[in-house]
């Protein structure tokens, strides 16, 4: 048996009584689910663990999706619990995620997968448990990580000799490894990803965007000169920029994070930020260049071209589970999930429309060739042929699953030889369009044409929230008046970091970046009118 105990930091962290589960009496329990809670404890009690387990077994069948402008929070709980995307874990803060969840971190996984190999990068796994003592030998990293570590202290009946902290990054394992497997600079560069789950033990919790365990993926990466670390470590933002924007169709705002924002452990930290529906940013990816911190920590060298022993220079990178309550906040309304065709496990769903025996047989099978033809051509369909749900039924689930293509076929479309296409994106009739031919060649065409569109269409409606969302602005004062409207504020920068932390404590903003894309001209810092060189962006974020 191995027992989990939380290090001596565990007075931060509330009692269960003083962070219980809030209900929402408003809010009809969807089916087969109870809400998410936007607020966990980190604590969890047997008792509780058997409360949540019985709770589970008492689900009502209605699903409600409470309206954006209404709640935005228990808009994203619903979409999450009535899309069946994830379920509550029994430890409070976890969640299990669910098949059409996982699949659409899949797609993540299939896209990033295919780019880190074609830029050299192979990849392997670590183990999840790390000695106390690597954790401790980087000051800062230590520093930043305490609070949020768990640790084992007990293994198979017995208290063991060292700790063991579950794996909240591996940087420190990672470092011990290299230095193990580096000696000359023939073994440079290295350059490794693996695919894990990380356990930080958090106070507040989000399904997907904050939880107790998530999965990612991490990269590191050795070199022989700094020069070399810089490159890479903005080649990977510039990955997930290129991700973000052309398959999760999200208008990240690429750029570094400020010193007090960087990483623990960093020399540098690259971001990409998103602007949210409820205009709130997600850091929705980063990278890293470490410098020489962990390799002078653990002694990592590497013999130079002169016979020299040098320290190696390194990067770490990641994206996580977040992305996908990005993808969710970003592209969802009322209706439901809303995926980017590129993403979407599902992008065609064909729904056959019946009422009497004799019809049943000769629409299912013009359903069934349909399927077909577009499976071959390369499209992701579902045909839903289930008699158990009435066609308009199956209408609002499969919108509510976000799928960006409705083909309907009835007895007449099968007289006429056409079906009926009715887009995601576009609400009502506006969005259905009649007599597209079942001729594979002519409905393949337009089906990938439609996706495309789709695609693009939700890019564009998400560029335009968000340009019309950030503010720019010259003075503190004019900063203060934008996050209070809720916006994002831009602005030149140069002051302190007890500035930035006071801008922290008195709107609940922080730095988000200093993004790559800079104005022209002079610039004053909006905070004490000395000159500034760039410009950063200040937001409330999750």
């Amino acid at each position: 048996m191995v027992s989990l105990k939380l290090s001596s930091f565990t007075h931060l962290f509330s009692s269960p009584s003083t962070t219980a589960i809030s209900h929402r009496s408003s809010i009809i329990l969807r089916r087969r689910h109870q809400p998410f809670t936007a607020t966990f404890s980190a604590k969890t009690t047997a008792a509780e663990t058997k409360d949540r387990v019985d709770n589970s077994k008492n689900r009502v069948p209605d699903r409600v999706i409470t309206p954006r402008s209404q709640d935005f929070n228990a808009w994203y709980l619903d979409i999450i619990a009535n899309a069946e995307l994830a379920d509550y874990g029994p430890v409070r803060g976890t969640m299990v995620i669910r098949p059409y969840g996982y699949a659409i971190w899949e797609a993540i996984q299939d896209y990033l997968n295919v780019k880190f190999k074609e830029t050299g990068h192979s990849n392997m796994y670590f183990p999840q448990f790390i000695p106390y003592s690597f954790i401790e030998k980087e000051a800062s990293h230590v520093e930043g990580f305490s609070p949020e570590l768990a640790v084992v202290t007990i293994g198979g009946g017995k208290e063991l000799e060292e700790k063991l902290v579950v794996r909240p990054t591996s940087e420190t394992i990672v470092n011990h490894m290299f230095t193990q497997w580096i000696h000359s600079y023939r073994d440079l560069p290295l350059l490794i990803n693996q695919w894990a789950n990380v356990t930080r033990w958090e106070m507040r919790t989000k399904p997907f965007v904050r939880t107790l365990e998530f999965l990612w993926q991490e990269g590191h990466t050795a070199h022989a000169t700094p020069e070399e670390a810089e490159n890479e470590a903005k080649q990977m933002i510039d990955i997930y920029t290129r991700f973000a924007f052309e398959q999760a169709a999200i208008p990240v705002i690429t750029g570094r994070k400020s010193k007090v924002e960087t990483f623990a452990g960093a020399c540098k930290t690259y971001t990409i930020e998103a602007m949210m529906g409820d205009k709130k940013a997600l850091q929705a990816g980063t990278s890293h260049n470490l410098g020489q911190n962990f390799s002078r920590a653990f002694e990592t060298q590497f013999t130079d071209e002169n016979g020299q022993r040098e320290y190696i220079w390194q990067t770490s990178w990641a994206v996580s589970t977040r992305f996908v309550g990005g993808i969710i906040m970003v592209h969802g309304d009322d209706a439901g999930l809303m995926l980017p065709p590129k993403i979407a496990p599902i992008q065609v769903v064909i729904v056959p429309i019946w009422k009497k025996d004799d019809e049943k047989m000769e629409v299912l099978n013009a359903a069934l060739s349909v399927k077909e033809a577009l499976q071959s051509s390369g499209v992701k369909v579902k045909l839903d042929d289930s008699d158990q749900r009435t066609p308009g039924w199956k209408f609002n689930f499969w919108e509510m699953k976000g799928v960006p293509l409705r083909i309907e076929i009835g007895p007449r479309d099968v007289s006429s030889g056409s079906v009926v296409i009715s887009r995601r994106d576009i609400p009502g009739k506006q969005g259905k369009v009649f007599g597209i031919s079942m001729e594979p060649s002519i409905l393949e065409a337009y089906v990938k044409d439609k996706l495309d569109e789709i695609q693009s269409s939700l890019l564009e409606r998400a560029i335009a929230f968000r340009d019309s969302n950030i503010v720019d602005v010259s003075s503190y004062e004019d900063l203060k008046s934008a996050i209070s409207q809720g916006k994002w504020a831009r602005g030149p920068w140069s002051a302190s970091d007890e500035d930035e932390l006071k801008v922290k404590e008195e709107t609940g903003a922080t730095i988000r970046c200093f993004p790559f894309e800079q104005p022209q001209g002079i610039k004053r810092c909006l905070m004490t009118g000395d000159p500034a060189e760039e410009v950063a962006i200040f937001a409330k974020s999750y």
